[in-house]
């Protein structure tokens, strides 16, 4: 049985020092760099979580195209 190696920051966290460091993306391109990361997320997980942050305060999406999001972090 394979063994989930824990790691010592959430994604949503990693999320938002992606953020932090690259400035706005598409929520596609930082799907795949989180993904890249974390190999069990799914989309619909990605999704969850960015909806929990807007909540919170802490990023902004708004759409630009048809399926589409650019993602900023909120100062």
């Amino acid at each position: 049985m394979p063994m989930k190696i824990w790691k010592t920051h959430p994604a949503h966290y990693v999320l938002v020092e992606t953020l932090k460091k690259k400035g706005a993306m598409t929520d596609t391109e930082l799907f795949e760099y989180i993904s890249d990361e974390f190999k069990d997320i799914g989309f619909k997980e990605f999704n969850e979580m960015l909806l929990r942050l807007e909540i919170a305060g802490k990023i902004r999406a708004t759409s630009l195209s048809r399926g589409k999001k650019r993602v900023e972090l909120v100062t």
